[in-house]
């Protein structure tokens, strides 16, 4: 039964109620941004067996990343000279989640370093209120045989905690690019999309759009609950997640984490997206006729999602996750953090496909160091499939996706890790006859960049040359099929050849990339970075090859 009015009040009662079970206070959350190299200097670490570092979905707060950082400070005989020195740079940037002093007087600093010896440009401090601030600035310029273009952006990062349970943040960046082009990252690249907001239309576009990221938490001992946006990352992939990932830009969630053992975990996410798709049952004139004279309403669209993962043993993690897509109102069984969304939805909607939602299942396993210093991963991503029909060429509706990848560090030397994946996603997938209920935000797809029917091998290598020097060499080899239509999809499988869509139908081309990228956090957040790629494209509709170089440089102090 759907409830519209009462949907919200039940959102509210199960946050009380989650407060409600308070007893003993862990930290405040705040969520750190999942771009901080920090995220890939633990998962090393945990990989080279020395710490455990739970990092399925991301983020993760910035007190999780402080005691994960606390922990490996007791190893200093296990850590090489680099490494050290990064742990250092590192409990610097969370030294006010990992300060326990009792503070008896206030303190308030601008443009200068806190307690912990990092830089801020301001920093606020009681005993019951913490606020730090910095700003975000980058300034860039890309090189291609096509245009090139420069890109700016300024904005603010601000942070901070209040009495021993809420922890708080904004994240607000507003960015200019001066571009040839006006679409926003087609599927070829894997870049996070963006709501365009402004666009001169002149030969040389020059295109306006934010990122906004914000959230207010609540902790206890073992858990949290949070009301934000925010990109949600699920899974491991070197270059795109299939599950979740940030190519669709941020979007506002209520979020519940909860640990009731160190070998247990669950965590719940309700998010309202965007479909993009106008209700014209619900768009009404104004009148006039500024700006067309009519309020454009679009059709409400929403995901829900929830994860168990479990660790049988120290070096294996397994999480199973089931999420949903539907649209039109606000679902009071939605917002029940232990449904089985799927059984629900086939109960609600009469089992009649164009009342229902857009339902997934998904798996993954992560091993770390149950090879030596190795991280070996697998995902599985179930849109649709039919159990029975599996194995038959004719009959099979398998709408899935898989990757399985390894990685090896500290190979020939020091702070080496080599790193190989395979991803493959089979026609379909994402996509919905409902296309407000396509697994999108803004018509960005949530998982994979690539959408469907394609695959991917990535070879890459990671060194460390010098603390904080971070260098990336990758070869990618993709291989796309065409998207198909509606027909294909809801008709094939049913013994009627015209339909039958294998893989990679309607090949559109394969993709070479060479890329070669450095980085260097000279302080915190100050970063200097270049890059270097060519990719060569073979055409499979029109025949042509292209090669296309491209070269860019930046600098930015924030992510």
């Amino acid at each position: 039964m759907h409830i519209k009015g009462k949907a919200h009040r039940i959102l509210l009662i199960i946050a009380i109620l989650f407060i409600g079970t308070a007893a003993k206070v862990n930290a405040q959350v705040v969520w750190e941004n999942y771009r901080n190299e920090v995220y890939d200097y633990l998962a090393r670490m945990a990989q080279k067996g020395l710490i455990q570092f739970d990092d399925v979905i991301k983020p993760l707060s910035r007190t999780y990343i402080a005691k994960s950082l606390q922990e490996l400070s007791q190893h200093p005989d296990q850590l090489s000279s680099v490494e050290k020195k990064e742990l250092q740079f590192y409990l610097q940037e969370f030294y006010n989640e990992l300060d326990t002093t009792l503070i008896t007087h206030s303190t308030t600093s601008f443009f200068t370093k806190d307690e912990g010896k990092r830089w801020r440009a301001f920093n606020i401090r009681s005993k019951d209120f913490l606020l730090n601030g910095d700003p975000i600035l980058q300034g860039g310029r890309d090189y291609n045989n096509v245009k090139n273009y420069t890109h700016q952006s300024i904005g603010i990062d601000i942070w901070g905690y209040i009495g021993k349970h809420i922890g708080f943040q904004l994240s607000a960046n507003d960015i200019t690019e001066n571009r040839g082009m006006t679409d926003s990252f087609p599927y070829k690249q894997p870049q996070t999309g963006f709501v365009l907001l402004t666009d001169t239309g002149t030969n040389h576009h020059s295109i306006n759009y934010s990122e906004l990221r914000a959230s207010i938490s609540y902790s206890w001992k073992n858990g949290s609950i949070s009301l934000g946006q925010d990109y949600l990352l699920w899974g491991y992939g070197l270059n795109g997640r299939m599950v979740m990932s940030d190519k669709a830009p941020a979007y506002p969630y209520f979020r519940l984490d909860y640990q009731p053992f160190t070998w247990l975990k669950f965590q719940y996410t309700h998010a309202w997206l965007s479909s993009d798709v106008v209700d014209s049952s619900r768009t009404y004139g104004y009148g006039n006729t500024i700006y067309g004279g009519h309020r454009i309403l679009y059709v409400p669209k929403f995901m829900a999602a929830h994860t168990i993962t479990f660790k049988p043993i120290k070096t294996l993690d397994l999480s199973l996750g089931e999420s949903i897509v539907y649209s039109d109102h606000l679902d009071i069984g939605y917002l029940i953090p232990v449904m089985f969304f799927k059984i629900y939805d086939n109960l609600t909607s009469n089992n009649n496909n164009n009342a229902g939602g857009n339902g997934q299942f998904f798996f993954q396993a992560s091993s770390r160091n149950m090879l030596k210093k190795t991280h070996l991963y697998s995902t599985l991503f179930i849109d649709e499939i039919r159990i029975t029909k599996v194995f038959s060429k004719s009959e099979n509706r398998n709408q899935l996706g898989f990757n399985i990848g390894a990685s090896v560090t500290d190979v020939f030397i020091p702070y080496l890790t080599l790193n190989a994946e395979y991803t493959r996603v089979n026609p379909f997938v994402y996509r919905n006859l409902n296309p407000a209920q396509n697994y999108t935000n803004h018509n960005y797809y949530i998982g994979d960049w690539m959408g469907n029917n394609f695959d991917r091998i990535i070879l890459s290598a990671n060194y460390t040359p010098v603390a904080k020097l971070k260098c990336l060499l990758r070869y990618q080899y993709i291989r796309k099929g065409g998207p198909g239509t509606l027909d294909q999809q809801y008709n094939q499988g049913f013994n009627t050849p015209s339909y039958l869509t294998p893989f990679l139908f309607d090949y559109q081309f394969s993709q070479q990339e060479i890329y070669l990228h450095f980085s260097y956090q000279w302080v915190h957040n100050l970063y200097m970075s270049a890059y270097f790629s060519t990719t060569s494209q073979n055409n499979k509709v029109s025949g042509l090859t292209t090669t296309s170089p491209a070269l860019g440089v930046s600098i930015s102090y924030g992510l």
